[in-house]
């Protein structure tokens, strides 16, 4: 099975997965267990469509050049099936950061390559959707030491992925870089 992040346990790589926790204040931070992208999907609940998608490629393996990618307005349709056609890159795969904003809620979701989710905007409606998954009032942590994991096998999909919209590229922000 392939893993986004792994983090060392007794002198061994294993795979991580963020109990399923949050925090609120301006914003909410959760962890994603088992990179499950139905979690950011929850959140995109919480915003009205349409949306415009951001993905962040920092570590591109040639199916594109590093550089943030925006989608046109899309439907809450073509975000669902977004993340449900690319499930398997996007639960496996930390070369990119996923981004979904929308202008009418003024509301925006990311999912970064620690499996980390941020929700600003309408704070409240995230801290209800992510209660109703089972998440609890906790701080989620990235490991230390940990590494990410690009896989051969999925380049496929991000290719796929590049082809899912008509995107927008701009350059990374020094921010988005490793």
């Amino acid at each position: 099975m392939m893993h986004r992040l792994t983090h060392l346990v007794e002198g061994r790589w294993v795979p991580h997965s963020h109990p399923a926790v949050f925090t609120t204040g301006e914003r909410i931070v959760a962890g994603v267990p088992n990179s499950d992208p139905s979690v950011f999907g929850k959140l995109l609940e919480c915003l009205e469509p349409p949306y415009f998608l951001l993905y962040v490629l920092h570590t591109p393996r040639g199916e594109a050049e590093p550089g943030r990618y925006q989608s046109p307005p899309v439907s809450s349709a073509e975000a669902y099936d977004f993340l449900q056609r690319f499930a398997p890159f996007l639960s496996a795969d930390a070369r990119f950061d996923l981004w979904a904003h929308s202008p009418g809620s003024h509301g925006t979701v990311v999912w970064d390559r620690h499996d980390q989710l941020f929700g600003y905007g309408p704070v409240a409606q995230f801290s209800s959707a992510l209660t109703s998954l089972g998440f609890t009032a906790g701080a989620p942590e990235i490991p230390s030491p940990h590494q990410h994991h690009y896989h051969a096998e999925l380049d496929h999909l991000s290719a796929d992925v590049m082809r899912a919209f008509e995107w927008q590229m701009s350059p990374l922000r020094p921010e988005d870089e490793q």
